[in-house]
């Protein structure tokens, strides 16, 4: 089997679409099957089976570009000669997948990896709403297969009036994200005494993110408790109890400050599914989220505590609960429950299946 991911949401530091694809790319390989990536950049370039082709970068757009002619990148797929086209952003490349899968005669995917609907109505207002929806029900209609990592935005998706929607989880590498990576000396490189609680946020500074919800909560938490805010572009703070580490931090470095930590708390209400909160279970933390978006459906009370979304009072007093009960049982219960249903394996596995069954003509599995 060849499979080609195109999308637009890939830079070469990080990023939760990075680590699902070089992820997919890996266990791929390691069955057997060939697996190529076409993502932006500033050439044209190839190395290995990862092609890029230039598009002009996206201003403030911490490092994603956006292609502006759909052509190139259409006879690009062409060329490859896939089995199966998987888009992974709903804009001109989800485009260019359709065509290319047409005059190819193969089946497209499209992996929901953002709330659009939800992204563009908070930043242009709830009249943007309709014609949002109406473009999405176009685009993804035309796919052979909807994926979704959350069946609360699988539900939504049906509301539209499509049919063709598949839960696909995400996972982790649960040998690379691991309690095992812990460093005592990220707490004295951080000058915390043992009984300040650390918590710890990675993602990027956008505003479906609500970090200032985040550092409101932390100014209500005082010094008993330290924030480690990681991510590109995050603002400057002016809290003794807040560390920023503004730029992406992938990789071990990554894996070593989640597992350092004490709990991870995310203030995020838009998810589609939360791939930071699954890496901090996997390395043995509590988690602290809202009620919205995906989390609730990976933070469950044996696990974390959930609080009301843009909320700073509910937040800080949801870590101020999990601190006053048993979090080192939640961390490890976490952990337990990635090794039982989130290792990259068991979801890679489950979506091959599904390629296979869209390769073969069979009709879609039942949720």
């Amino acid at each position: 089997m060849h499979v080609c991911d195109i999308t637009m949401f890939y830079t070469p530091h990080g990023g939760g679409v990075r680590r699902y694809l070089h992820a997919k790319r890996r266990w791929y390989c390691q069955q057997g099957d060939r697996h190529t990536l076409l993502t932006p950049g500033r050439w044209m370039h190839r190395h290995g089976d990862h092609l890029t082709l230039p598009a002009p970068r996206l201003p403030f757009g911490q490092g994603y570009r956006f292609p502006l002619r759909r052509a190139p990148w259409v006879e690009t797929l062409v060329d490859q000669a896939p089995d199966l086209i998987e888009a992974g952003d709903p804009y001109r490349l989800a485009g260019a997948a359709l065509a290319a899968a047409d005059r190819l005669g193969i089946p497209a995917t499209v992996f929901v990896h953002s709330d659009v609907e939800r992204l563009i109505s908070r930043r242009c207002g709830h009249w943007a709403a309709a014609p949002v929806r109406a473009y999405l029900r176009s685009l993804y209609e035309a796919f052979t297969v909807v994926q979704v990592p959350s069946l609360a935005l699988a539900e939504r998706l049906r509301t539209l009036g499509l049919t063709r929607v598949v839960w696909q989880p995400l996972g982790v590498d649960a040998e690379h994200f691991h309690p095992e990576r812990r460093d005592p000396s990220l707490r004295a490189d951080l000058g915390l005494d043992d009984s300040t609680r650390l918590l710890v946020f990675a993602g990027r500074y956008a505003r479906e993110k609500n970090i200032d919800v985040l550092l409101a909560a932390m100014r209500r938490l005082g010094s008993g408790y330290h924030l480690l805010l990681i991510g590109p572009d995050m603002p400057a703070v002016n809290l003794d109890n807040v560390t920023v580490y503004g730029r992406f931090c992938d990789g071990g470095h990554l894996a070593r400050l989640l597992a350092s930590a004490d709990a991870l708390v995310h203030a995020g209400d838009q998810e589609t599914f939360g791939l930071v909160v699954l890496e901090a279970m996997a390395s043995g933390l509590p988690v602290i989220g809202v009620r919205g978006g995906a989390l609730p459906e990976l933070i469950s009370p044996q696990v974390g505590l959930l609080a009301e979304p843009r909320n700073a009072a509910a937040l800080a007093e949801a870590v101020r609960q999990l601190f006053a009960s048993d979090w080192h049982a939640m961390g490890r219960a976490a952990r337990a429950r990635v090794e039982a249903n989130y290792r990259w394996e068991a979801v890679f596995a489950c979506q091959r299946r599904l390629y296979q069954d869209l390769l073969a003509g069979r009709s879609l599995p039942e949720d």
